[in-house]
């Protein structure tokens, strides 16, 4: 909310859930009469615009994430998708209670810190059923609370890190190191004899 009481920027979710949240192919669907598979009636939620970087009074810019956009690298307001400028966190807001005690929600947060390693950026991470987390740039957990245990997690925001390889290049530093492999197990590759005839 803002200063005055209203509601300050928006963010929508742009990464929706197959089957949960949409309908893979639904207008085609429904002429099938396949349509109450989503949450909602029809082909299922309308997806936001895409990852995006919010000012918020009084906080450095954030990119937020919901549920499970973060596990997406591909989603996150970087080069060249994205123009503006660098976050200097990253929300992700999840509700992780379908997993339920399983070890879903503990993947979610191990795949959190990854995107927290991979950008150079500190990640807060706000389950409504755990696990709440405070993530440090180099993808340590720094706080935490339980998964199902409720509490107030009050810790200072960690440091972001100069921009990662990743975050200039994304995956073309990997790209190359493959090609270059390939090119080498081809260069490689034993030839066979001709035999004279």
């Amino acid at each position: 909310s803002t200063a005055e009481g209203g509601i300050g920027p928006v963010y929508d979710k742009f990464h929706l859930v197959p089957f949960g949240e949409y309908i893979p192919g639904g207008d085609a669907l429904a002429g099938f009469g396949v349509s109450a598979f989503a949450a909602q009636a029809g082909n299922g939620y309308a997806r936001g615009t895409g990852p995006t970087v919010l000012t918020l009074a009084g906080l450095p810019p954030v990119q937020p994430m919901i549920c499970y956009e973060t596990i997406f690298e591909r989603d996150l307001a970087r080069p060249p998708r994205w123009e503006g400028e660098r976050p200097a966190w990253l929300l992700q807001v999840t509700n992780d209670a379908w997993f339920g005690s399983w070890s879903g929600p503990y993947q979610h947060l191990a795949q959190a810190r990854l995107r927290a390693i991979q950008t150079g950026l500190p990640l807060l991470r706000a389950a409504n059923t755990g696990v709440s987390a405070v993530i440090d740039a180099r993808g340590a957990v720094r706080d935490r609370l339980a998964l199902n245990g409720a509490g107030v997690l009050d810790a200072r925001l960690p440091g972001a890190l100069p921009p990662t390889l990743w975050w200039r290049w994304g995956d073309a530093p990997l790209l190359a190191l493959l090609g270059l492999a390939l090119a080498g197990l081809i260069a490689r590759r034993p030839r066979r004899a001709r035999t004279a005839r």
